[in-house]
């Protein structure tokens, strides 16, 4: 009988922020208690975690080590797991920065969105300034690779990252609904994984309209988080409503995978 290999326990936490950031950090804190008991080594939420979109971000942004911050730096330790969430922090040029906070028990690290939504009418770009470095963090000793919402929609940022070692990429997203929309992001999750051969952890907000709230016209989210394999396969998602999904992934599928399809070392120079 053939051995298990390298597995990891992740959990998706599909919630559905509010902007009030004291709520939300009480949501957040239970439910990675929950993630945590049910043996999940990296918890991811989404997108906006900390205040969601729909109202002013200048307000409530806040560094790393601000209260919001601090506070799920302090969970991360006390649980002994490791937390990635949306924030917004401050950007030198009066706009703030969309920010992912990965709090492990030891590290933290961040990563700014890159690649701003200014798309189907919104116009992020407005208010958010852009991040400009890739970002890879190590939970159990397994590179992870983080990215935000829009940035699914650019291979390029997947495909470099999974080149510089990266094994899994957790992808937080507050996704904007509309016709297609959700058929779009499912088709996106599934192709960065096959672009990287990697595992994609990708986490959205759940769908307002399962709690009766108005969507607006800001990108509130559509639920329908997933995990997916290195071969694109769909391993377990949720539907719109908030809920989590707690998995265990294989970790030597992606050496297994890059090994029958290796598009990372077939990729070939032009111009």
């Amino acid at each position: 009988m053939m051995e298990a290999g390298p597995r990891m326990r992740v959990a998706l936490a599909q919630i559905l922020s509010s902007h009030d950031v004291e709520a939300n950090l009480a949501k957040v804190t239970s439910v990675a208690r929950d993630a945590a008991a049910a043996g999940a080594r990296l918890v991811v939420f989404p997108e906006a975690t900390m205040y969601a979109f729909g109202a002013p971000l200048a307000a409530i942004a806040e560094p790393l080590d601000g209260p919001f911050g601090s506070s799920v730096q302090r969970l991360a330790r006390d649980l002994g797991v490791t937390i990635v969430l949306g924030m917004f922090t401050p950007a030198a040029d009066g706009r703030v920065l969309n920010t992912l906070l990965a709090a492990g028990p030891e590290e933290v690290s961040s990563y700014d969105k890159i690649h701003l939504f200014d798309a189907y009418g919104f116009k992020e770009s407005q208010t958010v300034a852009p991040g400009a470095e890739r970002r890879i963090i190590t939970v159990d000793a397994v590179s992870v690779a983080l990215a935000t919402c829009y940035d699914v929609r650019f291979p390029a940022l997947f495909i470099e990252n999974a080149a510089a070692g990266a094994q899994v990429f957790v992808v937080p997203a507050s996704w904007g609904a509309g016709p297609g929309k959700v058929e779009q992001w499912e088709l996106l999750v599934r192709a960065r994984a096959l672009d990287s051969t990697s595992f994609v952890l990708a986490c959205g907000q759940a769908d307002p309209a399962t709690q009766g709230r108005s969507l607006g016209s800001a990108p509130s989210g559509v639920g329908h988080s997933m995990v997916v394999s290195p071969y694109g396969e769909v391993l377990g998602s949720l539907a719109g409503a908030e809920d989590m999904l707690i998995l265990d992934i294989d970790l030597d599928q992606v050496s297994k995978a890059r090994e029958a399809i290796p598009v990372l070392r077939n990729r070939r120079p032009f111009g």
